[in-house]
This record gives C-alpha cells, structure tokens and sequence, in this order.
C-alpha cells in the first residue's frame, strides 16, 4: 500500500525547489518552515492512511449513474467530507473568502499525495481549486459573494465545461449557446463531454463554469463567453433552490480513474424548470471567455503534471516492495540459499532506478514550476515579470513530461511484475490505465509542445530560457567543484546534454525567426522530451549537492550519477530529432496517403 514520502518531498521543496531560501528571506511573508512541516505530515497521513484504501475501492467499484444520478465509490462520499472538513481544500484558497492563502509549492505537494493515493479521488478538488482561481480572478463581486466561500471550503465543488462531441483542443467551433435574458443572467443551451465530476454525491452543489457562445458573436475562439451555470440555483439568503435545467447524460466507460466519473452534461434540455436553459451568470467580459478559462486550465496544466509525478512515485514503490520480495533464479553475486529476490538482477535493478530518477526528476521539474509561480505571486515589479515567464516557461514542461513519465514509470512498474503485473490483483496495471489519461487532457502533450516551442521559447526575445539554461550550467559548475568520485561522469553527462538542449533552442528560435514553422513543429515533442530529460538530470545533482546533512546522501548521489550516465545520453538523439527530422518528417507523409 502506498506511503506518502513525506521527507523526500519535503528535501524537495526546501533544497531542489527553492522553498527553503524562499521562508529565510521572508519572501513568502510569515509562513514558517514548523508550518510547513506540519502540512507535509499530516497531508501524508491522510493520503496513506484514508485515501489508499478506498482508491482501491474506487477503482474496483467505479462511478455508477442511474437516470442522472451519479454514485460515487463506497466510502467516498464521507472520505471527501473529512478531507473538506481537515481544511485542504483552503490551501491555496484567498483569505478573504475562508482560504489560507498559502504558497503553490505546498498545494502541489499536497496534491501529489492524494493523486498517488487516488488520483480519481483527487481530481474533484483539482478542479473545484481552479474554478477558485477563475472566478476569483475574472468574476464579478457578487458572484464571489454568492459563490467564492462555499467553493474555497469545499462544501460546494466545481468543474470546467469545455470540450463537446465534434469540439476538442480545437474550442472554436464549439456550439453550445447562450441566450440573454433581462434580469442581467443568460439561458444556457448545448451539449459538453469528458466533464470531470460533473456530478455526484459527494457535495451539496455543483458549480459549472461553462464557455458557451452569444448570438451574433465573432466566429472561432474570439467568439467564446465564460457562463457560471450551478447545479442547484442559490437563493439570496445563501441557501439551495431550485434545481436548475443542467444534468449529467450519462457517464464514460474508460480506461482508469473509474471512480472519477466523467459526465456527459445536457444544459437546456427542459428536464428541471418551467422553462428550457439552464440559468448562468457571465464571468468576465462578453466574447471573452477564452482567456478567462485558461486561468483555470494553466492551473489545471501543473496539477496534472503532479498526477504524472504522483502515479510514478505509487508504481516505484509497488515495484520495488515486489521485487524485494519475488525470488526467481540466482542473480550475478549472489550467495544466498535458493533463489535470489529479483531486485539483485541487473536488468530489474535498472528498471527499478529508471523509475526512481524519472520519479524524482519529474517532482522537482512541478515543484520548482509551482515555485515560480509562488515567487511571481509575492514579488514586484521586474522581479515579478521574470518569475511569471519562469512559470510560463515550465508550466508545459512540468505538464508533458512528468505524464509521460507517469506512464512510463507505471509500465515499467507492471514490467517489473511481470506476468503478476498484468493482471489486476496485484494493482500494478491500474497505475498504468490512471497514468495514461494525464498526458491527453488538460491540452495534449503535443499541443503542450507547441505551446512551449512557440510561445515559451521566444519570451523576452529568448532571454528567458537563455538565463535558465545559465542557470543550469551553474548547477555543473558546483558537481565539478565539489570533486566527489561518487558522482563519476555526471558533471561530463550534464554538459553534454545541456550543449544538446542550448543547441537544439538556438535551432528552435531561428528556425521561427526565418518562417520556418513547420520545420519547428516538427521538432517540438522531442524538444519537450530533451529538456525534461536535462532538467532531470541538472535537479538530481542539485539535491545531491544540497544532501550533505541528509540521511540520504550518498544515496542521492549515486542516482543522480544513475540518470546522467544512463539516461541522459537520450539527449543527443533528441536533439538530432529536433534539427533534422522535419525533412524525413514530410518526406515520408506520403505513407500516410
């Protein structure tokens, strides 16, 4: 069963993140590092000791729906009800409204135990956390009023109402309309999909933030209005009224994250009211809505990037309680009675330290992510703009790699069982089937890629990840200067693959510069990939650094040494990718003819 590892999340954020520096200069006001201990033991006890079990059950049972009704798993309804009850809901939430108001780099942590522990679980807070952050941004002051402190206690949960039947990245052409009505609220008309929590049990109402399009709006995305449409209406004392005319269809059948049911939602059907459509409220401005949803969904980018960081961080330590455990043939060196446990082969030991540095390198790419936005957040001025474009820059990294490698972490767990990982009881393959849908929603790892070649690359004329990757040669500088022969060919690994990555930008950043778009594109995925890969292997070998006192250092070390001489060689192919497979690329379209 799974275990919150608490201290070494806790080294991550202090010595890799940058959350230690942050509390001794008091950049994050009068949070101390006893507080922030504290969070970290009992989120971990929660997580370990409630959560894991009943992800079990959830997985299992599923969500079930009757006549649109939805049930959650057994136990979940009051599993959600102590959650909300311990406050974790709040973490990250605005003070004025009930929330503590705390940094990002603790909420993420957080959010890694409960995904690990269940990430079906955990997707109802997930985005009830970023209908927080839109509303509170982008909504008028009575609708925060109405609905802010219901939502930040999470009495009531939320949702994001994007994608429909024939509308998936490309949001538009989506149809769902909207209708003014004269006391300054709007009917609601359409069909969404894939509505993640879009209805169940587990909360009192439903609060859905919906885009929808006006009559006689601008055509495609400029067109879009952001609408918050509540399952049950809310009377002017604060209490439930009516039920409005939105319900869920039907739920999908899918591959992992059964409990979490995912909601096909009609709005406008006539099945509540007198009436046909469902009553919402604008946020933000008319035609405007698109930029008022990302606000929620670049929150939703890094939580997803941590439901990667947490399903790996479950299959490693499944995988490794099996493997010390498992005996199987005699491995080189071994001089025990009978077989030896499958963790003394090579090739099972090298699976197994795969899945830890992926693991580690992933947590440290989302926490040092949610840290910039921490650092944007409680600075000013040019300072301020800076960190903003750190967290620009990381946000698709943290989000594309750290999926991929949840779900090559979680193969590689099921590969580790072999033939006992394949079948459901040993619950490796469910790590697997929860992993693969991370790297899809929430903007697929491609469209993550062309995010961060198009847009992140060129901020601040490529300023911003020229200073990054200096940063990074910095981190080398030191593993050279410390002289440790633990750490054999790391500092050589590092500054080749960062060469690889300064390369493969300065590549990236001309080849846009001249028009040659499609040639960029074509390079973006692997780009991705390389620069997740060094981030990796250059966090690795700040926590080795900063491991001195811990109990733990040689072992950081030794991994660190690990990802640089066997992973990191990656880098060079990678990079190749980027400057020279956009011609194959298009040559070879014709075998898709």
């Amino acid at each position: 069963m799974y275990k919150a590892p608490v201290a070494d999340i806790a080294f991550t954020l202090n010595h890799v993140a940058g959350l230690s520096d942050a509390l001794q200069t008091g950049k994050l006001g009068d949070l101390g590092s006893d507080l922030v201990d504290a969070i970290l033991e009992e989120a971990g006890r929660f997580a370990s000791n409630e959560m894991a079990p009943l992800g079990v059950t959830g997985d299992r049972q599923g969500a079930r729906v009757s006549d649109g009704v939805v049930t959650t798993p057994d136990g979940w309804a009051d599993l959600y009800r102590s959650w909300r009850e311990g406050g974790w809901n709040g973490l990250t939430g605005p003070e004025e409204f009930g929330g503590q108001s705390l940094p990002n780099m603790l909420n993420v942590a957080a959010l890694e135990m409960w995904n690990s522990a269940s990430m079906a679980f955990a997707l109802a807070p997930t985005l009830t956390m970023g209908a927080i952050e839109s509303l509170h941004k982008h909504g008028s002051d009575e609708l925060k009023a109405t609905y802010l402190e219901k939502l930040v206690s999470g009495e009531w949960t939320g949702t994001m109402n994007l994608t429909e039947p024939h509308a998936g990245s490309d949001l538009g052409v989506l149809k769902t309309r909207a209708e003014r009505r004269d006391d300054g609220s709007y009917r609601i008309f359409g069909q969404k999909i894939y509505i993640t929590w879009g209805e169940h049990d587990a909360a009192d109402n439903i609060i859905h933030l919906v885009l929808a399009r006006l009559p006689n709006a601008p055509a495609g995305t400029r067109g879009i209005s952001l609408f918050l449409v509540p399952k049950f209406l809310v009377k002017e004392d604060g209490s439930l009224g009516a039920r409005n005319d939105v319900f869920c269809h039907s739920i999908e059948h899918k591959l992992g994250i059964h409990g979490s049911p995912t909601c096909t939602m009609i709005y406008g059907d006539g099945k509540f009211g007198d009436e046909k459509g469902a009553i919402g409220w604008l946020i933000g401005e008319e035609n405007k809505g698109l930029a008022c949803m990302f606000t929620m969904m670049n929150n939703a980018r890094l939580a997803v990037g941590i439901q990667g960081v947490a399903i790996a961080e479950a299959a490693t330590q499944k995988a490794i309680d099996y493997a010390r455990e498992r005996t199987q043939g005699k491995a080189p060196g071994w001089s025990g009675s009978g077989m030896s446990p499958i963790i003394e082969h090579p090739d099972v030991a090298r699976m197994l330290l795969t899945m830890k540095a992926l693991t580690q390198g992933s947590r440290a790419i989302c926490y040092a992510c949610a840290h910039a936005l921490d650092m944007a957040r409680h600075g000013e001025g040019e300072e301020a703009r800076v960190w903003a474009e750190r967290a620009a820059l990381l946000t698709p990294i943290a989000k594309s790699y750290s999926t991929d490698v949840g779900v090559d972490v979680a193969s590689l767990g099921v590969q580790v069982h072999g033939g006992m990982g394949f079948i459901e009881e040993t619950g490796a393959a469910r790590y697997l089937r929860d992993a693969r849908i991370a790297p899809i929603y929430e903007g697929t790892n491609g469209i993550q890629a062309i995010d961060l070649v198009t847009r992140k690359l060129p901020l601040s004329a490529g300023a911003q990840v020229e200073g990054f990757i200096s940063e990074l040669k910095e981190v080398v500088r030191r593993v050279e200067a410390a002289n440790d022969t633990q750490f054999g060919l790391t500092a050589d690994r590092l500054h080749a693959a960062i060469d690889d990555l300064e390369a493969a930008t300065g590549w990236l950043l001309k080849a846009q510069s001249e028009g040659r778009h499609s040639e960029a594109l074509a390079g973006a995925t692997p780009y991705q990939r390389l620069f997740g890969l060094v981030l990796t292997g250059v966090y690795l070998a700040k926590g080795a650094l900063a491991a001195s006192d811990d109990s733990k250092s040689d072992q950081r070390i030794v991994l660190c040494r690990f990802a640089a001489e066997n992973l990191l060689p990656e880098t060079s192919a990678l990079k190749r990718q980027v400057v020279e497979g956009a011609a194959s690329l298009e040559a070879a379209r014709a075998v898709l003819a």
